[in-house]
Formats: structure tokens, C-alpha cells, sequence
């Protein structure tokens, strides 16, 4: 059985290999695609609609128990749309 996990741009819940995992780490975030960094991950759909609303997000991002920058979430979400890790 897949597990299933919600997108934290748009709110959706998804299997999760079709999203992608994000981890809090050295004071920035971080695609983890492979699954095995350490810590709290969140998840997100690989799609300019979630990217958008997870960066228009106020507040802490509730999976990962900590309020996330907007810098860090435009950072974050520039990387994946330019297909880096």
C-alpha cells in the first residue's frame, strides 16, 4: 500500500511518490527526492499552482512544526523550477 501524504501548497492529499519532499535544514529548505534526509519532511506537488501557493503561505507550516521564511520558500521553490536538487 502507497502512503499517502498532503501537498502543502494547495492542500490536496496525493500518494506520495507523487510529490516531493522538503526537509528544514541549515536554516534553509531542501528537495530531498530520494526520501532519506533526517527530520520532519512536508510534501509538495511538482506543479507551478502548489509551488505558488506554498510560497504565498503565511505562518509555520504545520508538518514540518516551524514557521518557514518566505525567502526560504521562494529559494526552495526557484530550485525545484529550475530542476536542481
Amino acid at each position: 500500500m502507497t502512503p499517502v501524504r498532503s501537498c502543502v501548497g494547495c492542500g490536496e492529499r496525493a500518494p506520495q511518490p507523487a510529490l516531493v519532499r522538503i526537509v528544514w535544514r541549515g536554516g534553509g529548505l531542501q528537495a530531498d527526492r530520494a526520501r532519506r534526509a533526517g527530520g520532519r519532511g512536508a510534501y509538495v506537488h511538482e506543479q507551478t499552482a502548489c509551488f505558488d501557493a506554498f510560497v504565498q503561505r503565511r505562518g509555520s507550516v504545520r508538518s514540518l512544526r516551524t514557521s518557514v521564511p518566505r525567502p526560504a520558500r521562494e529559494a526552495l521553490v526557484a530550485t525545484l523550477r529550475e530542476g536542481k536538487e
